[in-house]
């Protein structure tokens, strides 16, 4: 039997394109996403509490939502199917013309219509590649080729009403891995993305305004080439004396999968893969007492900073706009997470409606990470010490140039570490010999990085000791001077401010301002004070664009670092439900404009990560990872230490061994973390 928060089945895919095109007759459907609907929350809570309590649990019926255009033309529908009971709830066209997420298999179908089109073919003639070669050490002559890379339109106007792709066309030596992102080329047609129809033909700025040159000059050959890939750097050889570093774990892991439920050290919660946001987690417990129904990476937009036409419109929504899940990478043991792993699948649907599956999208492991508590008691030299043991729960998005590893990692002492790291490789454009411009960095021979920002936002939706959460903000301030109790001017004190409205909250490092959770029906016993949850996030800079901007109307959610609203279905993304060429969003604007109450009630938490990106020479032609993180943290939420119970740090159990005994393969046997000093 299905759970209600288990990711949707092959079987249900089927059915809900099956039931769709029955209902349309002989019209062809462009299957834009199909997923599991979301249960309504009030029918969820009550099954996890016969789950978690006992009783017969309630009946509640599987749902698949489907965004889908009929023969290739607008509008964009959107579907709700009873897959349980395989019937259409409702099927009817979007409001206000709105455009749905990119498909997988639409991108690669515009690649190739770019690269058959005529015109397309008569400006890659005029680059005259059957003139020019590299001569590779190793390899020998390579030619050289185009390569499409269709991209999100993005917004300019209110006029597009229809998708639309613009390709940027880059070259590369003629190899499967060939950093193409090396060689931007100045021309960049754009595609109807339904109908593949030619739109027209824009030309790239390649100085330090937004003037271009419409003419294609023939090629030249380009040496260096600047390449990432092993095969294809010159005279590579690699980096000696690295010798294995494995993570062993002879008894097996410290967690407990069963279907998607997860237990490790006091946490329980359901890990369930979907095309938007990667996965979610719900109903997350630490040591049987309640913390958050639902946790997810719902958003992310990357503007650029470069102004001149068309990059003006590069800004990505990667979640809305393609989905995380969509563009998982199938993990491997070794590679991407080590030590003992249990993976999860993804599943999507194709444009005619039929089941794809994605392997192992989500990794979920352990890892240490140093010291998790230590005391040395300084009067008999004898110390506690405790290892950080981390469970990690990973999945890594590949959106064209970019990969993004998300992480949600777990301590033993209630701790949630919210980490996103950036890799990949920088999206480049044309620059002019020696032209050098302040908002991009030149990276290599006739290519320019230009400045941009990631802006991701997690959605958590409270639920601290029960249904009824409070959020607050707590700045410290120095007390009054000269008061009795304060006669010398050193004391501070904590101010608490209650979040009464839906809204944001600003940012403000100068008084060390801290987001809380808490439940003001919740009394911790020891402090007297309401339990709590903290969320330690660093001041960051948040979405540069003018407030004009189509960029900043589109992402209102990026203009702020916290936010609070009051529940309601469905209301699950930051930008609102179709970002793909919008020109304004329809989430957290609308949803956090302070109509409603959010004092201890049903609570949800928008947190933003964001990094201002200046590319530097050292992240090209591939990036080192960049890491964006906060934390999420009891705040008197317990009594005292959770982690009380971890067993102390034991070398008989950890099994490390002496620098010079290993150099000799001897082993250590010596059971406690005591030094030869």
């Amino acid at each position: 039997m299905l759970h209600p928060f288990d990711p949707v089945t092959d079987e249900e895919i089927v059915v809900t394109s099956k039931l769709l095109k029955q209902m349309h007759g002989d019209a062809s459907l462009f299957f834009s996403q199909v997923d599991r609907l979301e249960p309504i929350k009030s029918e969820a809570i009550k099954y996890l509490e016969v789950e978690r309590y006992g009783g017969k649990l309630p009946y509640i019926p599987r749902r698949t939502y489907a965004y889908y255009y009929v023969n290739s033309q607008m509008p964009l529908y959107k579907a709700i199917v009873n897959a349980s009971e395989k019937h259409v709830e409702s099927s009817k066209p979007v409001p206000g013309g709105a455009i749905g997420p990119l498909q997988p298999d639409g991108m690669g179908d515009i690649e190739v219509a770019a690269m058959e089109h005529p015109i397309v073919k008569a400006e890659i003639a005029k680059l005259q590649l059957d003139k020019i070669s590299f001569n590779h050490p190793q390899l020998g002559k390579l030619n050289y080729k185009v390569i499409c890379e269709p991209w999100m339109y993005g917004t300019d106007s209110p006029n597009d009403k229809v998708p639309l792709i613009q390709c940027y066309m880059y070259m590369g030596v003629d190899h499967s891995d060939s950093n193409h992102y090396s060689i931007p080329l100045k021309f960049s047609p754009v595609f109807e993305y339904l109908t593949k129809k030619f739109v027209r033909m824009d030309y790239l700025p390649s100085g330090a305004d937004e003037k271009f040159i419409k003419e294609t000059l023939p090629a030249r050959k380009v040496d260096p080439i600047v390449e990432y890939h092993p095969e294809l750097i010159e005279n590579w050889k690699p980096r000696d004396s690295l010798k294995p570093l494995q993570v062993v774990q002879p008894e097996g892991p410290s967690f407990k999968v069963e279907g998607t439920k997860v237990s490790w050290q006091g946490w329980e919660f359901r890990v369930a893969t979907n095309v938007r946001e990667g996965f979610a987690l719900y109903d997350v417990h630490f040591k049987g007492r309640s913390l958050f129904y639902r946790i997810a990476l719902n958003e992310m937009t990357v503007p650029y900073g470069d102004g001149r036409p068309p990059f003006h419109r590069k800004q990505a929504f990667d979640l809305g706009d393609c989905g995380f899940g969509n563009s998982a990478n199938s993990l491997a043991l070794g590679c991407h997470c080590l030590g003992v792993i249990k993976y999860l699948d993804t599943r999507r649907s194709d444009a005619r409606g039929n089941p794809v599956l994605i392997p192992s999208t989500v990794c979920m492991h352990e890892q240490d990470y140093g010291i998790l508590y230590l005391h040395k008691n300084y009067r008999n030299d004898r110390s506690v010490v405790t290892r950080r043991r981390e469970f990690v729960v990973q999945t890594i998005a590949t959106v064209a140039n970019y990969e993004y590893i998300v992480n949600l990692v777990f301590d033993q002492a209630g701790a949630i570490t919210v980490q996103v790291r950036a890799t990949g490789i920088l999206s480049t454009m044309p620059n002019d010999p020696n032209c050098v411009t302040d908002f991009g960095t030149i990276v290599g021979p006739g290519v320019t990085a230009a400045f941009h920002q990631h802006l991701l936002n997690f959605r958590f939706d409270t639920r601290l000791d029960g249904d009824k959460n409070t959020v607050v903000y707590d700045d410290y301030l120095p007390m009054d001077e000269n008061l009795p109790h304060n006669q010398y001017n050193v004391g501070f004190r904590q101010k608490r401010t209650f979040v009464d409205k839906s809204g944001s909250v600003d940012q403000s490092p100068f008084t060390n301002r801290t987001y809380k959770v808490i439940n003001e029906n919740s009394i911790n016993p020891v402090t007297m004070k309401p339990v709590g949850y903290k969320f330690e996030m660093p001041a960051k800079q948040m979405i540069l664009a003018s407030p004009n901007s189509f960029n900043v109307k589109r992402a209102h959610y990026a203009t702020k670092q916290f936010w609070a609203t009051k529940y309601h279905d469905h209301q699950l993304y930051a930008a609102g439900e179709f970002t793909n060429q919008s020109t304004r969003d329809t989430g957290l604007s609308v949803w956090a404009d302070g109509s409603e109450d959010v004092r201890n009630t049903d609570t949800v938490v928008w947190a933003t990560l964001a990094l201002t990106h200046p590319p530097v020479t050292e992240q090209f032609p591939v990036m080192p990872s960049d890491f964006l993180q906060f934390l999420v943290t009891p705040a008197s939420f317990f009594d005292r230490n959770p982690a009380l119970d971890v067993p102390l740090a034991d070398n008989n159990f950890n099994k490390s061994v002496y620098y010079d005994d290993s150099q000799n393969a001897a082993s250590n046997t010596s059971s406690c973390c005591q030094s030869k000093v």
